[in-house]
């Protein structure tokens, strides 16, 4: 009986040992976002990150390594980012920009993408029906690069239909 006692004992605080081993690292996973965020981004954009972390990594990975994200919008302009619709997400790597519009609802919708330089050349567009994501659209040189979101039923029924040229830095 003494031998039994020793040996569940004996068992039980190996479990707790790897059971404290692989719940600290995930702890410690939590308070980690799970995308680089640039030191400059927002606070409104590193809530958007911590509240809901999933859609900001997917679309840093879409847009390839080495990008942070730089700013996030909940959209339509103005809603509570836990109502929204759309998000549209800008990311820097070395001067190089990538923005993406994710969809929010789920469902296929009407969704269009627009960037350019600055200087309006260098534009690409993507749009089309998508159930997750428009883009990603790329500029070489991220500074002021001006970006266009638009999302609806159709092309010609829009609930989106927004411009920024502050969707990263313009030093």
């Amino acid at each position: 009986m003494f031998k039994l006692r020793a040996s569940l004992r004996a068992v039980t605080v190996a479990a707790m040992l790897v059971l404290g081993l692989v719940a600290v690292p995930q702890a410690m996973a939590a308070d980690q976002p799970a995308v680089p965020i640039a030191k400059t981004a927002d606070a409104a954009t590193r809530a958007i990150a911590k509240a809901d972390p999933q859609p900001a990594a997917a679309a840093a990975t879409v847009c390839g390594t080495g990008y942070s994200l730089f700013h996030a919008v909940p959209l339509p302009e103005g809603t509570d980012p836990n109502q929204r619709l759309a998000t549209l997400f800008s990311y820097e790597n070395n001067g190089k920009g990538c923005a993406i519009l994710d969809n929010n609802v789920g469902v296929s919708r009407y969704m269009y993408l627009h960037m350019c330089k600055v200087d309006n050349t260098g534009c690409s567009t993507d749009s089309g029906n998508f159930s997750e994501y428009a883009g990603p659209l790329y500029v070489a040189s991220d500074v002021c690069a001006p970006v266009t979101a638009k999302m609806g039923a159709t092309s010609s029924s829009l609930y989106i239909n927004y411009t920024t040229e502050y969707m990263f830095s313009c030093d």
